[in-house]
């Protein structure tokens, strides 16, 4: 009797803990984005573009994953396009879709700590559903006239591959890039193989490094490569529309120079590459895509986004992120200051090391009054570590956020904080970090049992706080 019992109690708890996985990965900032269930290792994506850029004729994603559960189903986020057939582990699955939602039914269960593929083909327009109508998202795979980009932070990539789609699943990604010739195609990491095929041109990227898939990018036009090598052995290569090519050129001319500036302060640079891609539209921002930050055409008139700032503290922000978001990358979107306000804070340490800390001091007191604007307190937007929602990209995470790290560097002094910015760099690259992850460091690197009260004021506190040495007030 109790072998029978123990049998069917067996037998019970293992149907029992079959069970799909959730259709988010369990941040509550944005419940809907990722999933559970699965961490995915590696993505291969495969694009065949229209002759005239306007479409995805034929694609396929193949992605690795290790199951953290056992799965009956998971889901994927994917927008819109037409699913031509889905595979799990070679073997046709079942599909549903709602939204962004995907979810995928395999014909058998894959058990916990198991490591599966999943295929996935299909084609269409990025942006629009399979009857061609409209679909509302603000990033992704972008067709302009003459060319391709892709922007998609924070959740535009499920619009043109099916893909876990949140910052905390990192993965190494290749890319497979079919185009009409003569167009280039430039997507993130190493550019493995170029191979013409009559009159297209396939381009194979390979990213060996984890990065989110907020930070994937594809850029299609006739670009121009420049190249040069640093000091230090860093080769960077930029990609830039052969009709503004020369000026571009001189717009990115220092960007050797800022990496030298950078790398004593925060580490070597984390990436095999780096350099820059001039989409040959204007755009109203600059993304740090990964080992190939993204920027429009108005750089090259010495404005390279909206916001007015000049291109070369853009270029250096952008180039900061590489450490900052790129290779430490937040744990959920609530810790986005981690990002924006580390490189905005590298614009000024730019600033300080060309020309002099009395103008870094100026551009600091200058955020400071735009941090007490009257529009910051009207959208609430006073605290980087809290941001609303529906305004994630605030004026806050961004100069709050630099400000975070300059009163932290007033507190501790220089030595201990660029300690502090080095070790961070070290203990957390190619990872996932949140506010609290880089709290307990500063505390553990300065010793200074003030600095927790500090960082909690700045990043949660209202109103904005005091900063005596400078002659600045808050209340």
């Amino acid at each position: 009797m109790f072998v029978v019992v123990w049998v069917i109690v067996t037998a019970t708890m293992a149907v029992s803990a079959q069970s799909p996985g959730d259709a988010g990965i369990g941040d509550d900032f944005y419940p809907g984005l990722g999933n559970g269930g699965y961490d995915v290792e590696s993505y291969r994506i495969e694009v065949v573009v229209s002759d005239d850029l306007a479409a995805i004729t034929r694609a396929k994603t193949t992605l690795t994953a290790l199951a953290t559960q056992s799965l009956s189903s998971f889901n994927l986020d994917f927008l819109g396009m037409t699913v031509d057939a889905v595979r799990v582990n070679s073997a046709d699955a079942r599909i549903a879709r709602e939204g962004r939602e995907m979810t995928v039914t395999p014909q058998q269960t894959i058990p916990d700590g198991e490591a599966f593929v999943v295929e996935v083909e299909y084609h269409g327009v990025p942006g629009t559903d399979s009857d061609g109508d409209s679909l509302d998202f603000n990033n992704g795979w972008f067709h302009y006239g003459g060319g391709v980009l892709v922007a998609s932070e924070p959740d535009g990539s499920a619009a043109w591959f099916p893909c876990n789609d949140h910052p905390l699943d990192k993965a190494l990604f290749d890319f497979v890039i079919d185009v009409p010739a003569p167009y280039v195609a430039v997507a993130n990491g190493v550019l493995e193989n170029v191979e013409k095929d009559g009159e297209r041109i396939v381009y194979t990227w390979r990213m060996s490094h984890p990065m989110a898939t907020y930070l994937t990018t594809v850029n299609i036009n006739t670009f121009v490569e420049q190249r040069e090598v640093t000091d230090s052995g860093l080769v960077i290569r930029n990609y830039f529309p052969l009709a503004i090519a020369e000026q571009a050129a001189e717009t990115f001319a220092r960007q050797a120079e800022m990496i030298a500036t950078f790398e004593p302060l925060f580490g070597p640079f984390p990436f095999d590459v780096y350099g820059v891609v001039v989409a040959d539209v204007p755009l109203g921002f600059a993304l740090e895509t990964q080992t190939i930050s993204l920027f429009g055409r108005n750089v090259i008139s010495g404005t390279a986004t909206g916001s007015g700032a000049s291109s070369e503290s853009v270029i250096a922000h952008e180039l900061a992120h590489q450490w900052f978001g790129d290779s430490l990358t937040p744990a959920t979107w609530r810790d986005l200051w981690l990002n924006e306000g580390f490189a905005t804070y590298a614009q000024a340490l730019w600033t300080e090391a060309t020309l002099g800390r009395s103008a870094a001091d100026r551009m600091m007191v200058s955020f400071y009054s735009q941090i007490r604007s009257p529009l910051d307190a009207a959208r609430g937007t006073a605290a980087p570590g809290d941001p609303p929602p529906d305004a994630l990209f605030n004026r806050s995470v961004y100069l709050r956020g630099a400000w975070v790290l300059h009163a932290l560097r007033l507190q501790i002094g220089d030595e201990a904080f660029f300690d502090l910015l080095r070790e961070y760099v070290s203990r957390f690259a190619y990872s996932n970090v949140t506010t609290q992850d880089f709290i307990d460091l500063a505390l553990e690197i300065s010793g200074d049992s003030g600095v927790p009260e500090l960082l909690d004021r700045w990043i949660y506190g209202v109103p904005v706080p005091d900063v005596p040495q400078l002659g600045l007030f808050g209340s």
